[in-house]
Protein backbone atom coordinates (compact mmCIF):
# COMPACT_ATOMS: atom_id res chain seq x y z
CA UNK A 1 0.00 0.00 0.00
CA UNK A 2 1.26 3.45 -1.14
CA UNK A 3 0.81 6.46 0.85
CA UNK A 4 0.80 9.59 -0.56
CA UNK A 5 2.06 12.85 1.63
CA UNK A 6 0.73 16.20 1.32
CA UNK A 7 3.10 18.45 0.01
CA UNK A 8 5.46 20.54 2.02
CA UNK A 9 4.21 23.60 3.50
CA UNK A 10 6.32 25.70 1.25
CA UNK A 11 4.23 24.54 -2.03
CA UNK A 12 1.16 25.25 -0.63
CA UNK A 13 2.51 28.72 -0.16
CA UNK A 14 3.51 28.94 -4.07
CA UNK A 15 0.50 27.94 -5.69
CA UNK A 16 -1.92 30.42 -3.30
CA UNK A 17 -0.61 32.76 -1.70
CA UNK A 18 -3.09 34.39 1.45
CA UNK A 19 -2.88 37.79 0.64
CA UNK A 20 -5.77 40.93 0.75
CA UNK A 21 -6.53 41.92 -2.87
CA UNK A 22 -8.96 44.95 -2.85
CA UNK A 23 -9.65 44.53 -6.45
CA UNK A 24 -11.42 41.75 -5.93
CA UNK A 25 -15.45 41.94 -6.41
CA UNK A 26 -16.34 40.24 -2.76
CA UNK A 27 -13.47 42.80 -0.95
CA UNK A 28 -15.07 46.06 -2.52
CA UNK A 29 -18.71 44.93 -1.42
CA UNK A 30 -17.45 44.12 1.88
CA UNK A 31 -16.07 47.75 1.79
CA UNK A 32 -19.10 49.12 0.81
CA UNK A 33 -20.96 47.24 3.38
CA UNK A 34 -18.48 48.29 6.15
CA UNK A 35 -19.05 52.20 5.30
CA UNK A 36 -23.04 52.02 5.41
CA UNK A 37 -22.85 50.05 8.76
CA UNK A 38 -20.54 52.52 10.16
CA UNK A 39 -22.87 55.91 8.91
CA UNK A 40 -25.97 54.07 10.40
CA UNK A 41 -24.03 53.87 13.32
CA UNK A 42 -22.82 57.68 13.78
CA UNK A 43 -26.68 58.51 12.98
CA UNK A 44 -27.82 56.49 15.78
CA UNK A 45 -25.18 57.97 18.18
CA UNK A 46 -25.19 61.51 16.68
CA UNK A 47 -28.85 62.75 18.49
CA UNK A 48 -26.78 62.24 21.75
CA UNK A 49 -23.91 63.99 21.15
CA UNK A 50 -26.19 66.82 20.05
CA UNK A 51 -28.35 66.77 22.84
CA UNK A 52 -25.67 66.44 25.27
CA UNK A 53 -23.73 69.19 23.83
CA UNK A 54 -26.71 71.56 23.38
CA UNK A 55 -27.77 71.50 26.91
CA UNK A 56 -24.25 71.74 27.75
CA UNK A 57 -23.89 74.96 25.94
CA UNK A 58 -27.71 76.29 27.52
CA UNK A 59 -27.76 75.24 31.00
CA UNK A 60 -23.80 74.52 31.48
CA UNK A 61 -22.98 78.66 31.30
CA UNK A 62 -25.71 79.14 34.09
CA UNK A 63 -24.40 76.53 37.07
CA UNK A 64 -23.46 78.29 39.98
CA UNK A 65 -23.45 77.78 43.91
CA UNK A 66 -27.12 79.48 44.60
CA UNK A 67 -28.67 77.38 41.72
CA UNK A 68 -28.75 74.27 44.26
CA UNK A 69 -28.92 76.47 46.95
CA UNK A 70 -31.84 78.82 46.45
CA UNK A 71 -35.77 78.46 44.96
CA UNK A 72 -37.26 79.35 42.05
CA UNK A 73 -37.66 83.49 41.32
CA UNK A 74 -41.61 84.35 41.21
CA UNK A 75 -42.94 84.33 37.34
CA UNK A 76 -40.73 87.58 35.53
CA UNK A 77 -38.34 87.95 37.73
CA UNK A 78 -35.01 86.72 37.83
CA UNK A 79 -32.18 85.38 39.88
CA UNK A 80 -33.15 82.05 42.14
CA UNK A 81 -32.63 78.80 41.71
CA UNK A 82 -33.61 74.89 41.62
CA UNK A 83 -32.60 74.14 45.24
CA UNK A 84 -36.07 72.51 45.86
CA UNK A 85 -36.56 70.73 42.69
CA UNK A 86 -32.88 68.80 43.24
CA UNK A 87 -34.19 67.95 46.89
CA UNK A 88 -37.06 67.13 45.35
CA UNK A 89 -35.94 64.66 42.95
CA UNK A 90 -34.02 62.72 45.35
CA UNK A 91 -36.49 62.30 47.86
CA UNK A 92 -38.95 61.14 45.21
CA UNK A 93 -36.27 58.63 43.97
CA UNK A 94 -35.19 57.47 47.12
CA UNK A 95 -38.83 56.57 47.86
CA UNK A 96 -39.53 54.92 44.73
CA UNK A 97 -36.15 52.83 45.20
CA UNK A 98 -37.57 52.00 48.79
CA UNK A 99 -40.37 50.37 47.30
CA UNK A 100 -39.30 48.82 44.09
CA UNK A 101 -36.19 47.11 45.03
CA UNK A 102 -37.54 45.29 47.41
CA UNK A 103 -40.84 43.87 45.79
CA UNK A 104 -38.69 43.92 42.24
CA UNK A 105 -36.13 41.94 44.09
CA UNK A 106 -38.54 39.52 45.43
CA UNK A 107 -40.50 38.88 42.49
CA UNK A 108 -37.18 38.30 40.68
CA UNK A 109 -36.20 35.43 43.19
CA UNK A 110 -39.45 33.66 43.12
CA UNK A 111 -38.77 33.35 39.13
CA UNK A 112 -35.99 32.09 39.18
CA UNK A 113 -35.42 30.17 42.40
CA UNK A 114 -39.24 28.59 43.69
CA UNK A 115 -41.66 29.05 40.22
CA UNK A 116 -39.01 29.32 36.58
CA UNK A 117 -41.04 26.93 35.08
CA UNK A 118 -44.53 26.98 35.86
CA UNK A 119 -47.24 28.58 34.19
CA UNK A 120 -47.69 31.42 36.91
CA UNK A 121 -44.49 32.46 36.20
CA UNK A 122 -44.35 32.60 32.92
CA UNK A 123 -47.48 34.75 33.51
CA UNK A 124 -45.56 36.91 35.65
CA UNK A 125 -43.11 37.16 32.80
CA UNK A 126 -45.18 37.97 30.45
CA UNK A 127 -47.31 40.87 32.61
CA UNK A 128 -43.75 42.16 33.62
CA UNK A 129 -42.91 42.44 29.68
CA UNK A 130 -46.08 44.47 29.12
CA UNK A 131 -45.49 46.49 32.11
CA UNK A 132 -42.28 47.44 30.96
CA UNK A 133 -43.56 48.73 27.66
CA UNK A 134 -46.60 51.07 28.64
CA UNK A 135 -46.11 54.87 28.56
CA UNK A 136 -45.19 56.20 31.87
CA UNK A 137 -48.30 58.47 31.93
CA UNK A 138 -50.77 55.47 32.29
CA UNK A 139 -48.60 54.88 35.60
CA UNK A 140 -49.06 58.44 36.36
CA UNK A 141 -53.07 57.93 35.54
CA UNK A 142 -53.20 55.02 37.76
CA UNK A 143 -51.74 55.88 40.76
CA UNK A 144 -54.03 59.34 40.43
CA UNK A 145 -56.90 57.54 40.68
CA UNK A 146 -55.76 55.16 42.89
CA UNK A 147 -54.61 57.54 45.54
CA UNK A 148 -54.63 61.19 44.30
CA UNK A 149 -58.22 61.40 43.62
CA UNK A 150 -59.58 59.49 46.72
CA UNK A 151 -56.78 61.51 49.02
CA UNK A 152 -55.64 57.94 50.32
CA UNK A 153 -52.87 59.65 52.44
CA UNK A 154 -54.30 61.53 55.70
CA UNK A 155 -56.58 63.07 53.33
CA UNK A 156 -54.13 64.67 51.38
CA UNK A 157 -53.86 64.43 47.24
CA UNK A 158 -50.93 65.57 45.25
CA UNK A 159 -47.68 64.42 47.22
CA UNK A 160 -44.21 62.94 46.77
CA UNK A 161 -45.17 60.05 48.59
CA UNK A 162 -47.85 59.38 45.32
CA UNK A 163 -45.05 60.49 43.01
CA UNK A 164 -42.86 58.18 44.36
CA UNK A 165 -45.37 55.31 43.76
CA UNK A 166 -45.53 56.21 40.43
CA UNK A 167 -42.15 55.74 39.58
CA UNK A 168 -41.89 52.72 41.40
CA UNK A 169 -44.23 51.28 39.16
CA UNK A 170 -42.00 51.84 36.04
CA UNK A 171 -38.82 50.90 38.07
CA UNK A 172 -40.07 47.53 39.23
CA UNK A 173 -40.29 45.51 35.53
CA UNK A 174 -36.28 46.43 35.22
CA UNK A 175 -35.71 45.59 38.68
CA UNK A 176 -37.75 41.98 38.15
CA UNK A 177 -35.88 41.08 35.27
CA UNK A 178 -32.17 41.87 35.79
CA UNK A 179 -32.70 39.89 39.38
CA UNK A 180 -34.65 37.15 37.17
CA UNK A 181 -31.60 37.17 34.77
CA UNK A 182 -28.91 37.53 37.32
CA UNK A 183 -30.17 34.70 39.37
CA UNK A 184 -30.16 32.82 36.04
CA UNK A 185 -26.41 33.00 35.52
CA UNK A 186 -25.71 31.72 39.14
CA UNK A 187 -23.94 28.14 38.60
CA UNK A 188 -26.40 25.30 39.44
CA UNK A 189 -23.47 23.57 41.10
CA UNK A 190 -23.23 26.87 43.99
CA UNK A 191 -27.18 25.69 44.59
CA UNK A 192 -26.02 21.94 44.92
CA UNK A 193 -23.25 22.39 46.81
CA UNK A 194 -24.91 24.14 49.61
CA UNK A 195 -27.75 21.48 49.93
CA UNK A 196 -25.21 18.98 50.18
CA UNK A 197 -23.91 20.52 53.57
CA UNK A 198 -27.58 20.88 54.78
CA UNK A 199 -28.69 24.12 53.91
CA UNK A 200 -32.19 25.02 53.14
CA UNK A 201 -33.36 27.20 50.04
CA UNK A 202 -33.71 30.26 52.05
CA UNK A 203 -30.35 30.25 52.75
CA UNK A 204 -29.45 28.76 49.82
CA UNK A 205 -31.04 31.69 47.80
CA UNK A 206 -29.82 34.59 50.71
CA UNK A 207 -26.32 33.69 51.54
CA UNK A 208 -25.18 32.09 48.45
CA UNK A 209 -27.27 32.64 45.41
CA UNK A 210 -27.92 36.53 45.93
CA UNK A 211 -24.64 37.61 46.66
CA UNK A 212 -23.49 35.69 43.72
CA UNK A 213 -25.97 37.61 41.12
CA UNK A 214 -25.39 41.12 43.29
CA UNK A 215 -23.54 43.17 40.44
CA UNK A 216 -26.38 42.53 37.35
CA UNK A 217 -29.03 42.99 40.13
CA UNK A 218 -27.23 46.86 40.90
CA UNK A 219 -27.10 47.38 37.76
CA UNK A 220 -30.79 46.86 36.92
CA UNK A 221 -31.39 48.84 40.02
CA UNK A 222 -29.24 51.34 38.97
CA UNK A 223 -30.66 52.02 35.83
CA UNK A 224 -34.18 51.58 36.58
CA UNK A 225 -33.09 54.28 39.00
CA UNK A 226 -31.68 56.83 35.56
CA UNK A 227 -35.06 56.25 34.05
CA UNK A 228 -37.34 56.82 37.04
CA UNK A 229 -35.20 60.29 37.69
CA UNK A 230 -36.19 61.87 34.43
CA UNK A 231 -39.89 60.92 34.30
CA UNK A 232 -42.25 64.03 34.02
CA UNK A 233 -45.47 62.99 33.32
CA UNK A 234 -46.48 60.53 36.46
CA UNK A 235 -45.43 63.43 38.69
CA UNK A 236 -47.26 65.66 36.77
CA UNK A 237 -50.46 63.93 38.12
CA UNK A 238 -49.01 62.83 41.62
CA UNK A 239 -46.32 64.74 42.82
CA UNK A 240 -47.72 68.26 41.02
CA UNK A 241 -45.21 71.22 42.01
CA UNK A 242 -44.28 73.08 44.42
CA UNK A 243 -41.68 76.74 44.49
CA UNK A 244 -40.89 75.80 47.96
CA UNK A 245 -38.77 73.70 49.85
CA UNK A 246 -40.49 69.83 51.03
CA UNK A 247 -42.77 70.22 53.64
CA UNK A 248 -42.74 66.41 54.31
CA UNK A 249 -43.68 63.09 51.84
CA UNK A 250 -47.34 63.39 51.86
CA UNK A 251 -47.66 67.20 50.77
CA UNK A 252 -46.67 68.70 47.08
CA UNK A 253 -43.08 68.68 46.18
CA UNK A 254 -40.90 70.08 43.38
CA UNK A 255 -38.92 67.93 40.96
CA UNK A 256 -36.65 68.95 38.35
CA UNK A 257 -38.55 67.14 35.09
CA UNK A 258 -41.53 69.07 36.57
CA UNK A 259 -39.78 72.31 36.59
CA UNK A 260 -38.35 71.86 33.38
CA UNK A 261 -41.65 71.59 31.64
CA UNK A 262 -43.48 74.55 33.36
CA UNK A 263 -40.98 77.00 33.16
CA UNK A 264 -40.13 76.13 29.75
CA UNK A 265 -43.26 77.24 28.78
CA UNK A 266 -43.48 80.48 30.16
CA UNK A 267 -42.74 83.20 28.45
CA UNK A 268 -40.32 84.75 30.67
CA UNK A 269 -36.29 84.63 29.70
CA UNK A 270 -35.41 84.07 33.33
CA UNK A 271 -37.70 81.28 33.75
CA UNK A 272 -36.47 79.69 30.46
CA UNK A 273 -32.83 79.86 31.47
CA UNK A 274 -33.61 77.80 34.93
CA UNK A 275 -35.18 75.21 32.70
CA UNK A 276 -31.94 74.78 31.16
CA UNK A 277 -29.82 74.69 33.61
CA UNK A 278 -32.17 72.10 35.33
CA UNK A 279 -32.07 70.29 32.57
CA UNK A 280 -28.02 70.19 32.30
CA UNK A 281 -27.84 69.05 36.05
CA UNK A 282 -30.88 65.99 34.95
CA UNK A 283 -28.70 65.19 31.96
CA UNK A 284 -25.92 65.31 34.02
CA UNK A 285 -27.48 62.98 36.99
CA UNK A 286 -28.57 60.46 34.46
CA UNK A 287 -25.31 59.88 32.89
CA UNK A 288 -23.48 59.86 35.71
CA UNK A 289 -26.43 56.96 36.88
CA UNK A 290 -25.66 54.95 33.45
CA UNK A 291 -22.00 54.92 33.55
CA UNK A 292 -22.09 53.74 37.26
CA UNK A 293 -24.37 50.97 35.52
CA UNK A 294 -21.91 50.09 32.99
CA UNK A 295 -19.20 50.51 35.61
CA UNK A 296 -21.04 47.94 37.76
CA UNK A 297 -21.69 45.60 35.09
CA UNK A 298 -17.74 45.08 34.04
CA UNK A 299 -17.49 44.04 37.79
CA UNK A 300 -19.15 40.83 36.69
CA UNK A 301 -16.86 40.26 33.40
CA UNK A 302 -13.87 41.41 35.63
Amino acid sequence: MTVTLPPPSSQFQERRTLLYQPGLKRNRFNRICNAIAATFALIAILPLFLVLFYVLIQGGRLISPRLFTELPPAPGLSGGGIGNAILGTILVTVIATAISVPVGVGGGVYLAEYSSRGWFAQFVRFGNDVLAGVPSIISGVFIYGLIVATRFFFDQSYSAMAGGIALAVLMLPTVIKTTDEGLKLVPQELRWGAYGVGASRFVTITRITLPAALTPIATGVVLAIARAAGETAPLIFTALFSPFWPEGVFNPIATMSVLIYNFAIMPYEAQNELAWAASFVLVILILAANLLARWISHLTKA
